[in-house]
């Protein structure tokens, strides 16, 4: 599937170099985050060989907007170049911020999340279906929709699952609990365990079907509180053995909890 764009022939399309004060950046760019030492490499190559790929643009009444190259163009301004060279189509606004996604798409640029919030921004802004919306990007109605559920989380929670490097198969796993503070809660458990996909799916599973006297955070602390006793008195057992006493220390899992056995000799005997 190939994208849709009513652009014009490519006897109107212009290739020219065009000050970059004159260049504004596109408002409907859907990347939201640029690292700083990918823009610092990237502009010390430009010094080096000038701006390899051209920027697309069009104009407009005051002067030109950036449809796709916003990472160039910042990477240009940062070498210090006064102009760069730049393909002027004819197109219209919403062509443009269609443009600009696929541009994105195609490099990788986005995150999971950006690309949701890209879609998003085209079936709101010009009154898109998703099956429009997925047609003019190349993609089918069912990956849209999959990305825009995404949405339905907290921008904290988003930005949880971003500085923690998770992947969009953990955050779908996440979508999953109905509740922001469960959600978060579990965010931040998956992360400090670094827990891989398929052991985050099989703890989401376990908190959806914890009692329903029991939130699931409560359930997880509950957890992680017995462990750390379990663990405190499997320590406090293994000094008084190392000291010549010999304890005698058994665990048994039942059904309905974990049984725990420590016998200490009498000191008469």
């Amino acid at each position: 599937m190939t994208p849709m764009f009513n652009l014009v022939g490519t006897a109107e399309r212009q290739l020219r170099r065009i000050k970059t004060s004159q260049i504004s950046r596109n408002p409907y760019q859907p990347r939201k985050h640029f690292e700083t030492e990918a823009i610092t490499q990237l502009a010390e190559s430009i010094r080096q060989y000038g701006v390899l790929n051209p920027l697309t643009v069009r104009r407009t009444a005051e002067g030109y907007e950036l449809i796709a190259g916003e990472r160039r163009l910042r990477a240009a301004r940062a070498a210090g170049l006064s102009e760069v060279p730049c393909i002027v189509i004819s197109a219209t606004e919403e062509d443009s911020s269609a443009i600009a996604l696929v541009e994105n798409l195609q490099r990788r640029d986005l995150d999971f999340f950006e690309e949701a919030a890209g879609y998003r921004q085209l079936i709101d802004r010009y009154g898109l279906t998703q099956e429009e919306a997925a047609r003019k990007v190349g993609k089918t109605q069912s990956a849209v929709a999959n990305k825009l559920r995404l949405l339905r989380l907290s921008p904290e929670n988003m930005q949880m699952i971003r500085e923690g490097g998770l992947t969009e198969r953990h955050a779908r796993a996440i979508l999953r609990l109905p509740e922001e503070d469960d959600r978060k809660r579990a965010t931040a458990y998956i992360i400090e365990h670094q827990l891989n996909v398929s052991r985050t799916e099989q703890y989401i599973e376990r908190l959806l079907n914890a009692p329903p006297d029991q939130p699931a955070g409560t359930v997880r602390r509950l957890i992680k509180d017995v462990r750390l006793f379990l663990n405190t008195v499997d320590k406090a057992v293994g000094m008084m053995k190392d000291s010549g006493v010999e304890t005698s220390y058994e665990k048994e899992e039942r059904e309905d909890g974990i049984l725990v056995k420590i016998l200490i000799p009498n000191a008469r005997k």
